[in-house]
């Protein structure tokens, strides 16, 4: 048996269309979902939805269950919540979050889903991606108690690395970004917040997802000596001019990389991909995240709003997907 499904393809750079696509029915290992929400991971999907994805990362920017190829025709993205419609017992009518692109309905391998914990919401759910790289970005930093933290960029991802250490015992924490608006997001994660000119120094650590060549800048004139920026933003195709000739050298400082597709060395052997998710899907218990949904649309609404978003038009932070409760009943 077959099931009708609808899918977000990106047709070309800056163009988004909406395909009809038929589904196998699951094997005895695998599940059908049928998708409640999903959401826009602003930064990466606005870089591939400009074509800003370089030549060279194309392996290594795949999504899990991506289909086509950069810059395009491809279906892309990673934030899904849907409600599993066939599948082994255990999973059968469980909430379950997926690493999954825009699409009404999929299948994939039942160890592709994570089940929501009890107390978690499935429209906040959709943020377990960017908790899940936020909780990377912390084991890579490893901070200690006591440490005064900067997080420059107050995006999604900037947004929950802040709100994660504002729960962790003596850290003193300040996000900063060049939107003022951004201070009511802020107040909301319960951390402090500047602009940028107005942001305290002598920070132990800062991390920076501005994903911009100022933010960056800001971040290593924020540290203490020795201190360490954490670098979370992707800047696609973009080169990025930094002054390494004035204090870098003198104040001992440090950029080092943290991406998602890599958990750290010292965890590596105790930790995998699914613990981490657990964990970022544990966190989102937390009713302090609803900030972070600052937009929404129907899924059928993606090829006038993905332009908007990419463009700045539609300043959200996570833009929700919302998919039809009438696609209930699949379609042979």
């Amino acid at each position: 048996m077959e099931y009708a499904a609808r899918a977000f393809w990106l047709r070309a750079p800056g163009q988004g269309e909406i395909r009809p696509t038929a589904l196998p029915g699951p094997g005895p290992d695998e599940v059908l979902v049928r998708s409640l929400y999903s959401g826009v991971s602003r930064g990466t999907e606005t870089l591939v939805f400009r074509g800003g994805v370089p030549e060279s990362q194309y392996d290594l920017m795949r999504a899990p269950f991506q289909e086509g190829d950069f810059p395009g025709p491809v279906k892309y993205g990673y934030l899904n919540v849907g409600v599993v419609e066939q599948g082994p017992s255990a999973l059968l009518g469980r909430t379950v979050f997926c690493l999954y692109p825009h699409q009404t309905r999929y299948v994939v391998p039942a160890t592709a889903v994570t089940p929501l914990p009890d107390g978690v919401a499935p429209e906040r759910a959709v943020l377990a991606g960017t908790v899940e790289t936020a909780v990377n970005a912390l084991w890579d930093a490893a901070p200690l108690i006591g440490d005064r933290v900067s997080v420059v960029g107050a995006g999604m991802v900037g947004c929950c690395v802040a709100r994660i250490l504002a729960g962790m015992p003596g850290v003193r924490v300040q996000l900063v970004d060049a939107n003022p608006a951004r201070a009511a997001v802020a107040d909301a994660l319960g951390v402090g917040f500047a602009l940028p000119e107005q942001a305290t120094e002598g920070r132990d650590l800062v991390f920076h997802a501005s994903a911009t060549e100022e933010g960056l800048t800001r971040s290593l004139e924020l540290l203490t000596p020795d201190g360490t920026v954490i670098e979370l933003s992707w800047y696609g195709d973009r080169r990025v001019s930094l002054p390494l000739g004035e204090f870098f050298h003198s104040r001992r400082l440090v950029v080092r990389g943290s991406q998602v597709g890599a958990i750290h060395p010292a965890r590596r052997a105790r930790r995998d991909f699914a613990d981490r998710l657990a964990l970022a899907l544990d966190l989102l218990a937390d009713p302090a995240f609803d900030a972070l949904i600052t937009g929404e649309s129907a899924f059928e609404e993606l090829p006038d709003v993905m332009p908007r978003i990419a463009a700045g038009e539609l300043p959200a932070l996570c833009h929700r997907v919302m998919y039809d409760a009438a696609e209930a009943d699949p379609g042979e």
